[in-house]
This record gives C-alpha cells, structure tokens and sequence, in this order.
C-alpha cells in the first residue's frame, strides 16, 4: 500500500490517556511517509498537576492551549496538497480536559482565549477516536513508564473516558473512525495493522465504528 490510496491529507488520533495514540501515529507516519505533529508532554506543570497542587489544573491548560495552538499555526502554513500530516491530538481536546480540570471561573477565563485562539484553526480530514478499557490504559501506562503518569488515579481516567465518549457521540465536524483497541496490538503485530489500515483507508463521511477481533 502506498500514500496515493490514502485520501486524507490530515488525520488526527485522538483518545484517553494510554490508548495508544502516539504509537498509531508513529505508525502511519512512517507507512505513508508523513509529518508526525506530537503534543509537547514536556509540560512543566504536569507533575505538580497529578500531585494535586492547587492551581496547577489552570497552568497546565494554559501551556497545552498556546503549545497546541502554535503546532495548528504551523500546521496551517504546510502544503497538505504534498504533505501527509498525522497527529496525536485535536484541538477540542485541550478543551475536553480543562471542562474537567477546571473550576467554574477559572473554565470561563479559559473558554475565552480557547475560541479566540481556535476560530480559525485548520480541521483536519479525519479523526481516529481510539478507545480502550480503563484496565487496558492503565497497564499500557505503566509499561511506558512516563515518572509523572505514575500518580493517575483510574477514577479520573474513567472521568476522562466518560468525557471522550460524550463529546463524541455528538461529533460531526468532520469524518470519524471509532477503534475498540481492547483486542487488537497494531504495534506488535503486522495483521492488526494492515487491518486497521484497511478501516482507514474506506473511511468517508459520517462515524464509522471498528470492533476488531482480534488477531489471537
């Protein structure tokens, strides 16, 4: 398989923390020869945030809104006519998880400079929502060792799950492919990802939703 069957010039993966979403795209980078956009994870105010320091929930959403932001800005200046561009978030993921994080002040403060710094951003072709159970991210957090990972409580990722899913259950803004991961490693295994491609591939207008099997 080769870049021209692929139509999407800009997709975007997107899921709860652990899924898999970096690894997918280092993958499908690599398989169309494409630009990676990766979030920064070097947020300064992560650690102290999973520590519950008070106001450490506002710095981080601040630095993830402007770093994201800047990417998108760069990211509108690329040629997707002859570039494949594939990234690890979306925009309205910043704002999924400042709704939780957030307090009501602080959220309404935020919710002002994220529309005027989102209005015109670029959307991308298609987004891979991937999802997984909460046991499934939990051990695919521990295996990548992140040290300020190490503190999530399974409860917030079931918060953060529950906020994923409603948010796309609405979702229309552009062509969506919903992959359970739970049976399938397409970064271990060549099957599972040559049929995950496949699901890519035929992907068009609407959702669409991949409940693979598995490959044993």
């Amino acid at each position: 398989m080769n870049a021209a069957t692929l139509t999407a010039r800009h997709i975007a993966v997107e899921g709860p923390i652990g899924v898999g979403k970096t690894s997918l795209v280092e993958l499908l980078a690599s398989r169309f020869e494409g630009v990676k956009i990766l979030e920064d994870v070097q947020n300064p105010f992560l650690e102290p945030f999973y520590r519950g320091k008070e106001g450490a929930a506002f710095q981080v959403q601040l630095f993830f809104l402007l770093s994201r932001h800047q990417q998108h800005v760069e990211l509108s200046q690329m040629d997707l006519f002859t570039r494949f561009v594939v990234s690890d978030y979306t925009m309205p993921k910043d704002r999924i998880f400042a709704r939780m994080n957030l307090d009501d002040e602080e959220f309404r403060l935020y919710d002002r400079l994220y529309r005027l710094l989102t209005a015109r951003l670029p959307k991308p072709d298609l987004v891979i929502y991937l999802e997984a159970s909460i046991e499934m991210c939990m051990r695919r957090i521990r295996m990548r060792g992140r040290d300020f990972e190490r503190g999530i409580d399974p409860a917030y990722l079931q918060k953060l799950k529950d906020a994923y899913n409603a948010f796309f259950f609405r979702y229309s803004e552009t062509p969506l492919l919903v992959v359970n991961t739970d049976e399938i490693d397409f970064v271990n295994k060549a099957e599972d990802f040559e049929n995950l491609i496949q699901q890519i591939v035929r992907t068009r207008q609407g959702t669409q939703v991949y409940v693979p099997l598995g490959s044993g």
